[in-house]
Parts: C-alpha cells; sequence; structure tokens
C-alpha cells in the first residue's frame, strides 16, 4: 500500500471539556487575533494542539482542509470545528461566539466614534508591533503542520504546484485548493481506478439565499449579508468586492466609507468578517449591526454544523482521505504564499526583523504562548509610536 495513503485518524489527546471552557479559550483568543486568517491559524495551532492538546496535528490539518471547502470565514470556521470536536454542538456555538464576540464589541464601539467624529481612530501603530511577531507564529505552524502534511514527494509535489498556481499564476484559493484534492485522491488512488473499484465520491453544496423586496432596512441588511455569508469562498478579503458591488455600486455607501470599514476590520482582532458590523452600524444603528453580524456569520454556523461529522468519515474513506491529503497541503502551501506577502510588507526595517526573530525563538526554544508573544507585540507597537511622536 502506498505510504501517502495511510490513515491517521485526528483523536482528541485529552479528555472532552465544556462548552464553558471553550467560550473562556474562544473569548480570550478573539481579544489577540490579529493579522488575518492564516495567523488566527497559527494561534489556534499553537494554542489546542501544542499547548493543550485538544486534537493531534492530523486532526487539526483534517479540520483547516474542510473550512476551505465550505464558503463562510476560514478562521471562524475552523474554532467552530474545534469547539465541536471538544465540546459537541455546545462547543460549535461556543467557540463561534467566543472568537467573534470580542471582535464586534470592539468594532461596534469604533463604528459609534466614527459616526460621531467622522473619521477612522489611528491605530496602525498596533499593526507595527504586531505583524512581525504574526509572521513568526505563522511560519511556526508552517512548519509543525507542514511536517504532517508532506506524507512524501507526491504530496510535496502537489503542494509546490498549489503555491506557483496561487503565487504565481494568481489562480483563485477554491480552484488550487479542490484541484490539489483531486489530483492527490487520483494519483493515490490510481491502482484503484484501473481495477475499477471505490466509487468516485461526488461532493455538493448547494446555499440557499431568500430575498424579498419588502423588508425593512434591517431585515434587508440580515438577507444581504447572510447572502454574503452563505456564497463567499477564499480570504476574509475576498469580502471587499461583495461589499463593493453590494453597497458602493448601489450607492448605500461610499468608496471613502467602505475603506474606512476594512481599515477598522484589519486594526482589531478577529476576524476580517467584522467589518459588517461597522457597515450595519452605519446603515441602521444597532439594530443594523447585530443584523448584520448575525447574518454574515449565520451560514457559517450552519454549514459547520452539517458538515463536522463527515470529517472523521471523510478520513476513514481512501478516496476522500487522500483528497484530504490534497486539500490539506494545498491549503498550506496558500498558507505560505500569504505569509511571504505579509512578511514583505510587515518585516520592513532592522526592528522588525529583531522582533520576528526573538518571537520566533521564544516559540522554538522556549515555547511561549503565541497569545503572549501577540500582547508583546502590541507593546511594542505602543512603544515606538510614543517613541516618535
Amino acid at each position: 500500500m502506498d505510504p501517502e495513503a495511510a490513515i491517521h485518524p485526528g483523536e482528541p489527546s485529552s479528555p472532552p471539556g465544556t462548552a464553558r471552557e471553550v467560550l473562556l479559550q474562544f473569548l480570550r483568543l478573539g481579544l489577540v487575533a490579529f493579522g488575518g486568517p492564516a495567523a488566527h491559524l497559527g494561534l489556534m495551532q499553537d494554542e489546542f494542539v501544542r499547548r493543550r492538546k485538544w486534537i493531534d496535528e492530523q486532526g487539526f490539518l483534517d479540520f483547516v482542509g474542510a473550512t476551505n471547502l465550505i464558503p463562510g470565514p476560514n478562521s471562524t470556521e475552523l474554532a467552530m470545528f474545534l469547539g465541536q470536536h471538544r465540546a459537541g454542538w455546545r462547543g460549535l456555538i461556543a467557540a463561534g461566539t467566543g472568537f467573534t464576540f470580542p471582535a464586534f464589541m470592539i468594532v461596534l464601539l469604533l463604528s459609534i466614534a466614527y459616526a460621531r467624529y467622522g473619521a477612522t481612530p489611528q491605530g496602525t501603530w498596533i499593526l507595527a508591533g504586531v505583524k512581525p511577531v504574526v509572521v513568526a507564529v505563522i511560519a511556526y505552524a508552517l512548519w509543525t503542520l507542514g511536517r504532517r502534511a508532506v506524507k512524501g514527494w507526491l504530496t510535496a509535489a502537489i503542494g509546490l504546484a498549489a503555491f506557483a498556481a496561487y503565487f504565481g499564476a494568481g489562480w483563485g484559493e477554491l480552484g488550487v485548493i479542490v484541484l490539489g484534492g483531486v489530483c492527490a485522491a487520483l494519483a493515490l488512488n490510481y491502482r484503484r481506478l484501473r481495477r475499477g473499484t471505490g466509487g468516485l465520491p461526488v461532493l455538493a453544496f448547494l446555499p440557499p439565499v431568500l430575498q424579498s423586496e419588502a423588508m425593512n432596512e434591517v431585515w434587508r441588511l440580515f438577507l444581504t449579508f447572510a447572502k454574503i455569508g452563505a456564497v463567499l469562498y477564499g480570504t476574509g478579503y475576498v469580502l471587499i468586492a461583495f461589499l463593493y458591488g453590494e453597497f458602493v455600486d448601489t450607492g448605500v455607501l461610499t468608496q471613502q466609507q467602505l475603506i474606512d470599514a476594512v481599515a477598522i476590520g484589519q486594526l482589531t482582532p478577529g476576524p476580517l468578517f467584522t467589518t459588517a458590523t461597522f457597515i450595519g452600524y452605519q446603515l441602521a444603528g444597532l439594530p443594523g449591526a447585530i443584523a448584520a453580524t448575525v447574518g454574515i456569520f449565520l451560514p457559517p454556523f450552519i454549514f459547520v454544523a452539517i458538515s463536522s461529522p463527515w470529517i472523521p468519515r471523510m478520513r476513514r474513506s481512501p478516496w476522500l482521505g487522500a483528497f484530504l491529503d490534497g486539500v490539506n497541503v494545498s491549503a498550506l502551501a496558500l498558507m505560505g504564499a500569504v505569509t511571504l506577502r505579509l512578511a514583505r510588507a510587515a518585516v520592513i526595517d532592522l526592528a522588525g526583523v529583531i522582533e520576528a526573530v526573538v518571537a520566533a525563538v521564544l516559540l522554538i526554544r522556549f515555547r511561549v504562548s503565541a497569545t503572549w508573544l501577540v500582547l508583546a507585540g502590541v507593546a511594542v507597537g505602543l512603544v515606538r509610536y510614543l517613541l516618535s511622536g
């Protein structure tokens, strides 16, 4: 049997927990989750695989792969998968709520300030200190997860091809992910295919979207963002294109308001999808903020709840297990491309290089929690801001 087709089920490494435990852990993580989906993945890998041992590396990788196959915010869906794995359906709800609630509250407060003062609060100094740390966290997660995902020359080749297709040729994320999975499934099951055994599985995702024209502004906001949450693939930055079409092209928002909404989403921890909170508040106050936030995050809760029971079964199937292997290594290749782009933008001076290297050493040699490193990055950014002023 081809060694790359070996099955490595992701069984939990510690006893099941409680929804309260899950909620508290993800509330804490949501307060420091700067840097976008790739950084969030690194933080969760450090916290729940390396430190708390809620799940092993293979199980974590399978969840990462699954988030790339369903619409919605990848890092939030990964939190939901981990919460469900730890504490069942209550854990799923607790993880999704805990991870998004801090960002919702912070963005809501900034939205109120924006509406009152008409300007985006200054916060770029935080990113200046956090980004080099984030690069180190992501790189460390890539190294540890990559050793599990690359199971031989074939998966290594698929990963390199996925990196080249995304970073060099500009292919879309979903196309790279699915093609990597299909290539792995066909290559690793070549003998079965020749014998005509083990039929090919068919996966279909049909998210229903219902809208009505006779609804008030709050209800329309909910439906608009629910539609976006149900069909949006890729990183959170793909959200910008959807928002432009829904709100700027229709004259509901100005380009500057959209830019300010995205800027606030970038300057706050947690998922970029909380940009919906800002837009909802500007258009319909607090009810609009709540409706937009619930709307964009509700479909991912549903998709994760439906798909979560199938992940272990996929791993046990020769065809779907191989498909997951291809998806996993392709997802890490995309993460590597994002990390490279982030590093080029974040580590731009000697201070940034030193900060990234120190963070990497503390992670690898002294096993310092990535959460504390991110908080230290915030402090460094604040000190540099005060010294520059």
